[in-house]
């Protein structure tokens, strides 16, 4: 079977079945055989409190041991790979860049009326640098193609800063990220109804960004980015972050390292008695929220052996948005608690839920 194949990232594909190979991008390199995945138990969560389940092999449902709920074992393999599918279609076949603006703050590149719903995505790679990180720029690839394919935003709402775009504006250095920051918030206070998506595949230090030439510029501080992008956000407007961060210093590099960026006030972590997750209020005497808005964060920092693969997948790429898309396309219309606990049973430390309020993970849908 062609999902066997074990093509490395951007291999040239030999096989007729040009989609069967090239689904090694993302895909798990599953199923074996019928009779291999039989054996396995299965990972999955409780349809009702979203708890962490394992299934044995063979049986139809299991019992949540914390809600007494009884959970459905059903096999949902045809959207993954209809969505592998459209992602290749959609790299060879990559939309055409919007028209650029002149006469504005936005330079060239930059959509000067994104809408409502809009998001930044930085890959960077720090190619021919002891501080390469493969793979980034295939994470922007995939985000941007869930974006426009499960929720509905359009390529010219979609920024893009990695050193495959072909525009010195597109650059991921200090200077356009900052710039795209403020691109990305701009009018987030007008009391419109607004979705806003952040994406960062890149390297961090000290709870800080790495930009492309962080060498020379320095890096780009939580608090800064917290003030740029967190504070303006007004009533009705909503900003999710998913943050895919390696050490930039591997002598600092450590399994339980904080990833903050956006520094948000609160975070949810796993009681180890009970499996149930539970916020905290992390900022108590200091006012890092929104403007009547809400920012959401969900990060994951590894140490540099780790963070580059996922355990489900011999593919170069961040796990943390490998197994946000994986878990995103296994269980459409999830809720935080699902989709955290999905990611938890793929990384280990565990990932990290930050908001600027409290909510229900388990009741909440996660609609981008």
């Amino acid at each position: 079977m062609l999902l066997q194949c074990r093509l490395a990232y951007r291999q040239t594909c030999t096989s007729l079945d040009l989609f069967g190979c090239q689904l090694c991008i993302l895909a798990s390199c599953a199923p074996m055989s019928s009779t291999a995945s039989m054996r396995a138990p299965r990972a999955m969560m409780c349809g009702r409190c979203g708890a962490y389940l394992t299934a044995p092999p063979g049986v139809r449902s299991v019992r949540c041991a914390l809600c007494g709920y009884v959970t459905s074992i059903q096999r949902r393999t045809s959207g993954l790979e209809d969505f592998l599918k459209g992602l290749i279609y959609s790299l060879m076949f990559p939309p055409q860049a919007p028209p650029s603006s002149s006469g504005d703050w936005l330079p060239a590149g930059y959509t000067r009326e994104p809408g409502r719903k809009r998001a930044l995505l930085v890959g960077i790679s720090y190619s021919n640098t002891k501080y390469e990180l493969k793979g980034s720029v295939n994470d922007v690839n995939t985000m941007s193609y869930l974006l426009r394919k499960r929720f509905g935003f359009l390529s010219d709402s979609i920024l893009r800063l990695t050193a495959e775009e072909g525009d010195p504006n597109c650059m991921p250095t200090m200077k356009n990220i900052r710039l795209g920051m403020r691109w990305l918030v701009q009018g987030c206070n007008t009391g419109d109804a607004m979705s806003l998506v952040v994406h960062f595949s890149a390297r961090g230090f000290d709870k800080a960004l790495c930009p492309l030439d962080f060498e020379d510029s320095g890096v780009i501080p939580d608090d800064e980015i917290n003030e740029t992008i967190v504070r303006p956000l007004g009533p009705g407007v909503k900003l999710h972050a998913l943050v895919d961060t390696d050490n930039v210093n591997s002598d600092t590099d450590n399994v339980n390292s904080d990833t903050v960026v956006l520094d948000l006030p609160y975070r949810c972590r796993i009681l180890s008695r009970t499996g149930q997750w539970q916020w905290e209020n992390h900022r108590p005497e200091t006012s890092k929220g929104t403007n009547g808005g809400l920012a959401i964060s969900i990060s994951g920092c590894r140490d540099s052996q780790n963070t580059r693969t996922s355990s489900v997948s011999p593919v170069v790429g961040g796990a943390m948005t490998y197994n946000f898309i994986r878990a995103l396309e296994s269980d459409p219309g999830t809720t935080y608690g699902r989709l955290i606990n999905a990611i938890r049973a793929e990384m280990s430390p565990e990932p990290q839920l930050r908001a600027s309020e409290e909510f229900d993970i388990y009741r909440k849908p996660l609609l981008l």
